[in-house]
């Protein structure tokens, strides 16, 4: 038993210094935190900021009803947008026409407003578009409408402008009690998106690792002295340790800008211990899920190109992962968030987001991990017995019976 296990780390070792000597893994443990940082925060600061610039043209008859959406499009806090006032003819919607045909024109859109047949009846609305893609500006304008159409029925009501402005006055929710919305918001994704990479990343390097050294026959070598188990168990543990590493790295470095006040915001830490915990324990569960999966991918293949086409076995569970965190942002205590979170190739991702937004339920966390201990034993089960035929495969890439073949084999 001991000296399986020095062999086995021996293995490890060997696989963890020669990827953490390399100038890759200085610059990666640099870089990728900082992009996903930049990128995250940087697309939230733009949305939340970023205004509705478009050119449109208004055409309607009351002259009164168009003056005030042009106001209210120019000047509100959403929208800062170039109208133009345009009197409804049968010559003006040709012209209005041939600008939105005119690839040098800026016109954007045009809204048709035609009047209600009926006094107290709502006037017909009709934009036509440069682009059938552009939802923004057809957002700000149905708000910019409503919003005119609903002062206009205040002041024929008898209201006065300044009743009319604080009625509408905007309304600013306070949500310091439970800390800067949009920066949790931002942490939570970066998380989710740091731990899509990394997952993503160590489990293709362990396929990668496995097919460079079939293909130079190394296996060959080292299968003389070495049992494939031992060898499939060290080079899972050494690529691992690597990956621990680096995700111990970006935590740390997390925390402590976290505790120091750089994330923090009125007084409450987003990145706190137990979430730099909770991140690093799923890490290496997903880890050591998908890597046991990418090393069955990696055995059963002869190249990279091979690989490429079987690896949809792993960005598939992911990509459910992406769709579903777009519910669970919005509920995260739902049932469909409950179920998806502790699907156990989904719980390292939708829990550990789970995790950065509200209070789970203890009883949710440990099932998590006990089912995540079951998958994971099972599929190492699968993976090893795929391992110790598929690494001495060359040629052809084997066909599903062959595989069912290989895990009958004692």
């Amino acid at each position: 038993m001991s000296s399986s296990l020095s062999t086995v780390l021996l293995i490890a070792r060997r696989e963890y210094l020669e990827r953490v000597r390399t100038k890759g893994f200085l610059i990666a443990t640099l870089l990728i935190p900082a992009v996903m940082g930049a990128l995250t925060w940087g697309s939230a600061t733009l949305a939340s900021r970023a205004k509705t610039t478009s050119h449109v043209a208004v055409v309607a008859s009351d002259t009164v009803f168009a003056h005030d959406l042009k106001q209210q499009l120019g000047s509100s806090a959403q929208d800062a947008m170039q109208v133009d006032l345009v009197e409804p003819t049968t010559a003006s919607r040709a012209r209005l026409d041939e600008q939105l045909q005119d690839k040098h024109s800026t016109l954007a859109g045009y809204l048709w407003v035609t009047s209600p047949a009926t006094a107290g009846a709502l006037p017909h609305f009709t934009y036509k578009a440069r682009s059938a893609g552009d939802i923004s500006t057809k957002t700000a304008l149905e708000d910019a409408i409503s919003a005119v159409l609903l002062r206009e029925r205040l002041s024929e009501r008898g209201l006065s402008h300044a009743e009319i402005d604080q009625l509408t006055e905007k309304v600013t929710v306070d949500t310091s009690a439970s800390g800067n919305t949009k920066a949790a918001f931002i942490a939570a994704y970066t998380m989710f998106f740091l731990m899509y990479m990394v997952i993503m990343l160590y489990a293709m390097n362990t396929a990668r690792s496995i097919i460079e050294e079939k293909t130079s026959r190394v296996f060959e070598v080292m299968l003389a002295t070495i049992k494939p188990e031992q060898m499939l168990a060290g080079k899972i543990l050494g690529v691992g340790g690597v990956g621990l590493t680096q995700v111990g790295i970006w935590m740390g470095a997390a925390y402590a800008y976290s505790t120091f006040g750089i994330m923090a915001s009125g007084g409450h830490v987003l990145i706190g211990l137990t979430q730099v915990l909770y991140f690093i324990a799923y890490f290496l569960f997903a880890f050591f899920l998908y890597s046991s999966i990418a090393a069955a991918l990696g055995a059963m293949t002869n190249s990279e190109q091979e690989l490429q086409q079987l690896n949809m076995f792993l960005v598939m569970p992911l990509a459910f992962c992406m769709v579903m965190v777009f519910a669970i942002i919005r509920e995260p205590n739902s049932r469909l968030a409950e179920i998806v979170s502790l699907i156990p190739f989904c719980s390292p991702l939708l829990m550990n987001f789970r995790l950065s937004l509200t209070q789970v339920p203890a009883w949710q966390v440990g099932l998590s991990f006990v089912l995540m201990t079951l998958t994971i034993a099972v599929i190492l089960w699968i993976s090893a017995r795929i391992y110790r035929v598929g690494i001495l495969m060359y040629g052809k890439k084997p066909s599903l019976p062959e595989i069912l073949r290989w895990l009958k084999y004692s």
